[in-house]
């Protein structure tokens, strides 16, 4: 039981959790290429980003794991983002520092679900197998990590240089 949910349950709200911050955060990444704010997609965004790294937490584990460090590093990189945004205002360097520390806490989530999606869907584990506890592997799921790399440093790189809000509100 956590939380006085089965494992199952709460496994389930966690990657519903996890799928709503990854949905708002691709509405986000998108508005900062358009460079329109979007405040209450972006407040979403970084709450439920929170909240699934946060609840990673709550499954019962003897030793800290990859997840974890992934997890504590995109923690770190939202509380961040989260000052950049509402205490700095987006103001001067705060502006490419809240489009880095967002974009990169909303990969780490992509990442995870890419990882989870070759463990749990059997057509991509036949692709890429896995042998618990390790994660899968292989060249195809080199690839489709690659692309998801390549596609956030692309993504970084254009935000940063068009995400330039006129106001915050």
């Amino acid at each position: 039981m956590v939380l006085g949910m089965s494992l199952a349950t709460f496994t389930l709200v966690h990657v519903i959790i996890s799928l709503i911050a990854i949905v708002t955060g691709l509405v986000a990444m998108f508005g900062l290429l358009g460079s329109k704010p979007m405040p209450g997609i972006t407040a979403i965004f970084l709450l439920f980003t929170i909240l699934t790294n946060a609840t990673g937490f709550l499954f019962p584990f003897t030793q800290l794991l990859p997840s974890h460090m992934i997890a504590i590093l995109s923690l770190v990189l939202l509380a961040i983002a989260c000052i950049a945004l509402y205490a700095m205002r987006l103001a001067g360097v705060w502006r490419p520092v809240y489009v880095v520390t967002a974009l990169l806490s909303l990969y780490f989530n992509v990442f995870v679900l890419v990882i989870q999606s070759f463990l749990k869907v059997p057509a991509l584990q036949a692709l890429a197998p896995a042998v618990p506890p390790n994660p899968p592997s292989g060249p195809v799921f080199a690839v489709v990590q690659g692309v998801v790399l390549l596609f956030f440093v692309l993504v970084i790189i254009g935000a940063w240089r068009r995400f330039r809000p006129m106001t915050l509100a």
